[in-house]
């Protein structure tokens, strides 16, 4: 029995839970929802950022999602761009610094980022950027992520995105966000689900969602649109969806 229970723990350890919001009004509250139906993807920790096209707005807290998100926390994430990620910890201690999203202030911006997976080479990568000057502040695998971007010699965001995921072994979903721009990116071998969502109001406004799961959807009547494909990168930006194969 306690096989079968440890086995089970693991599996659950395995998992945690992205949403992303582009292009409505109350993206802090919709990344909310989305989260709120990820919830059994990870109840250890969860976090959202937030843009109004200025600034980026950050609320990470322990706990279950519908605790942490209270009206008054969602009142201090305006925008209308959006991401959420709901944890139960594959690498780094379960304390608060290791909650997501990340965001970091960078050569390429400020750029907030959620990831679902665990990175084979982290602790490789790990040594090596701090060997060269890189002062990490987590102890999550999602932190190389981040490093890698701030020093990829590509000047422009989705290029250095492809480029730092280039030198990254194992599984992941990602979810970055910027000022006025939505990534979604998932890992060659699409070891970890991602996918596209829409939703129009009767008015006929459009917003685009990504998620790790389509409940998500459901939850916020939203249509399915398509899986995010193995070694894709999706940028959701006011002039539409490009769509961008980084793996070689």
């Amino acid at each position: 029995m306690s096989q079968k229970l440890a086995f089970a723990d693991d599996h659950f350890h395995d998992q945690c839970g992205v949403c992303g919001v582009f292009g409505h009004p109350e993206a802090s509250n919709l990344a909310y929802l989305g989260l709120y139906a990820l919830q059994h993807r990870g109840q250890e920790s969860a976090g959202i950022v937030s843009s109004d096209g200025q600034e980026l707005y950050v609320h990470r807290a322990m706990g279950e999602v519908e605790e942490i998100f209270q009206p008054s926390v969602l009142a201090q994430l305006p925008g209308s761009l959006a991401i959420g990620h709901t944890r139960y910890s594959t690498a780094g201690d379960k304390a608060l610094l290791n909650a997501q999203p990340i965001m970091i202030d960078c050569n390429k911006g400020k750029v907030a980022l959620g990831h679902n997976g665990n990175l084979t080479n982290a602790a490789e990568w790990r040594r090596r950027l701090e060997h060269r000057g890189s002062i990490f502040q987590t102890n999550s695998d999602t932190e190389v992520i981040v490093h890698l971007i701030a020093r990829s010699q590509t000047r422009n965001l989705s290029g250095a995105i492809g480029d730092a995921l280039n030198q990254v072994e194992g599984a992941y979903s990602l979810l970055l966000l910027t000022q006025d721009e939505l990534y979604a990116v998932r890992d060659p071998r699409g070891f970890r689900p991602l996918a596209l969502g829409k939703l129009t109001t009767p008015g006929g406004f459009v917003s685009w969602l990504v998620a790790s799961e389509t409940c998500a959807f459901d939850l916020l009547n939203a249509q399915y649109i398509r899986e995010i494909e193995p070694g894709e990168m999706v940028r959701i930006s006011k002039s539409g969806i490009e769509s961008i194969h980084f793996a070689p």
